[in-house]
């Protein structure tokens, strides 16, 4: 994702950009989102089937399983956090390009 929010920083600092560009990037990001937003809806699942099955042996196991998905998904959503911002920042920059 780096990569991606730099190319988004160049983007916005660049004050003659090319609009196929910025397109371009625009949608590279929200395929990331995407792809952040599905990742987090198979950790919820996944979450879920654990919590329901802690009575069923292997306790630490999957408390450990839990802890891990859990940082993962905090970790996604403080992303999803970051490259909204930046897309909507380059969405605004868009604007003023297309004018």
């Amino acid at each position: 994702m780096t990569e991606l929010l730099e190319q988004i920083s160049a983007l916005i600092a660049e004050s003659g950009c090319d609009r196929e560009r910025i397109d371009r990037t625009l949608t590279d990001g929200y395929a990331y989102a995407l792809s952040l937003e599905g990742e987090n809806w198979r950790l919820e699942k996944r979450i879920g089937e654990l919590a329901h099955g802690l009575q069923r042996g292997d306790t630490a196991g999957k408390a450990k399983e839990l802890s891990t998905l859990t940082r993962r998904l905090d970790g996604n959503a403080g992303e999803l956090v970051l490259l909204r911002r930046r897309l909507g920042e380059l969405r605004r920059h868009a604007d003023t390009v297309r004018v």
